[in-house]
């Protein structure tokens, strides 16, 4: 086992990219959380939340809704209800490093993470992610359980640009 997290940990390092990990329990905070801008927007404080929306995740592969409409500037809670059987997350990003990242989890399926935009979440369960979309575009979300991604899992936020 440690040579595993050994060969994930030189892995991640050589892709700059984080670690990721899946087990089949809802991450609790760890303390404050890291905010890092990111293309599409930066972690949010749970005392700016003005707007829930829940997302229902569910075996079939698919999210619902799988598309999202936010106003930039605004922070908002996704709340994702696994209605599954099988551990299910939410990672929000851009199409091309949800792909690299679906990719690397094919390879390294029990990656360590816990980043505030992603939430994992056991059958029955629900998790939280507070962000704050303060870029206009349009973005992604994916489940990036081997296998999910593949089979479609994914869903997109559009931001739609503060009015002058």
């Amino acid at each position: 086992m440690k040579t595993i997290k050994f060969i994930a940990t030189l892995a991640i390092a050589a892709s700059a990219t984080a670690a990721f990990s899946h087990e089949n329990a809802h991450h609790a905070a760890k303390g404050p959380v890291v905010k890092e801008q990111k293309e599409w927007g930066i972690a949010g404080d749970t005392k700016d939340v003005r707007r829930t929306i829940t997302v229902r995740m569910t075996d079939d592969m698919r999210f619902a809704p799988s598309a999202i409409t936010v106003q930039e500037g605004e922070t908002v809670r996704l709340r994702a209800q696994n209605k599954g059987k099988v551990l299910h997350e939410i990672v929000i990003g851009t199409k091309a490093e949800l792909a690299q990242h679906a990719e690397l989890m094919k390879k390294f399926p029990a990656m360590e993470h816990d980043e505030p935009y992603m939430a994992h979440v056991r059958a029955g369960g629900q998790g939280d992610v507070v962000w704050k979309f303060n870029r206009a575009g349009s973005f992604d979300f994916a489940c990036l359980i081997p296998g999910h991604f593949e089979a479609g899992m994914t869903g997109t936020i559009t931001v739609v640009p503060r009015k002058p």
